[in-house]
């Protein structure tokens, strides 16, 4: 299929979605102007772009800040995740001390640990990484047990009756296996990222959106709260098709078959 058909496809795909916005977007902006609704109270999406284009400059500089600590705190995220689940599936002891306590963590309200974090390593970046990780770190970490433990038995008998190592079976079977399951816990800890590092930057920071929306929010600057909403989303957007585009390279330079052959020897 040419490139340019790929696309029309996708767009008509995405139509209904599209229209649905569109849709809402213009009944807003009616409504808002029938109903004369204060700006300060609810800012008609015309008023909103207006911000957007009047404090493009001073917004990208915010969602810079935002986005490093996004960038930063998801990749420690991923990092841990995978080492501890790596750990449950090789060790049964580091399954039954960890697993445990990694669902327990849950049962904790990550924002109400925001303030002893800043608390305890101050309003720099480290706060808003670990409250990115541990937003994040659990779907990352469950998708990936998951998608480790559902590789076939006999595969995995197989594997071993041609003589290949625990270490070869776990590379070569098991992690293509798994990456599909890995990559759905990163699509949604993705758009966590975000939620996280804007919940570090409203107990503690001196830029970013999130701390741009907690100053706005006490000047009454709507508006302005909404552009940074706008600009966040966007952020969110970015960052998962950017996941959704290295799992397509990754599935297709390491798909996830039944019929894996290993030769012997292989590093």
């Amino acid at each position: 299929m040419k490139p340019f058909s790929i696309w029309w496809k996708r767009l008509f795909d995405w139509l209904p979605a599209i229209v649905t916005i569109v849709a809402l977007v213009v009944a807003w902006e009616v409504l808002v102007d029938v109903l004369d609704v204060q700006r300060w109270l609810l800012p008609a999406p015309s008023v909103i772009a207006a911000e957007i284009s009047d404090e493009f400059g001073f917004l990208m500089k915010h969602a810079r800040v935002t986005l490093s600590e996004t960038i930063v705190g998801f990749a420690f995220s991923v990092g841990l995740a995978v080492i501890l689940a790596s750990g449950i599936i090789w060790s049964r002891t580091v399954e039954r001390s960890v697993y445990p306590l990694i669902i327990t963590s849950q049962t904790i309200p990550i924002i109400t640990l925001a303030p002893l974090l800043i608390i305890w390593v101050g309003t720099d970046m480290r706060s808003k990484v670990i409250v990115i990780v541990l937003f994040t770190f659990f779907p990352i970490v469950i998708s990936l047990v998951s998608g480790l433990r559902s590789v076939d038995q006999e595969m995995v008998d197989m594997f071993r009756t041609m003589g290949a190592s625990s270490w070869q079976t776990f590379r070569k079977l098991m992690i293509p296996a798994a990456l599909p399951n890995f990559f759905a816990g990163l699509k949604v800890a993705a758009v966590f990222s975000v939620i996280g590092a804007v919940i570090g930057e409203w107990f503690g920071a001196s830029a970013g959106l999130g701390w741009l929306m907690k100053i706005a929010g006490g000047q009454f600057q709507t508006a302005r709260i909404f552009a940074a909403i706008v600009v966040l989303s966007i952020l969110a957007m970015l960052l998962f098709a950017a996941v959704v585009a290295i799992e397509k390279w990754v599935l297709r330079k390491y798909p996830p078959t039944a019929d894996r052959v290993i030769r012997l020897g292989d590093s």
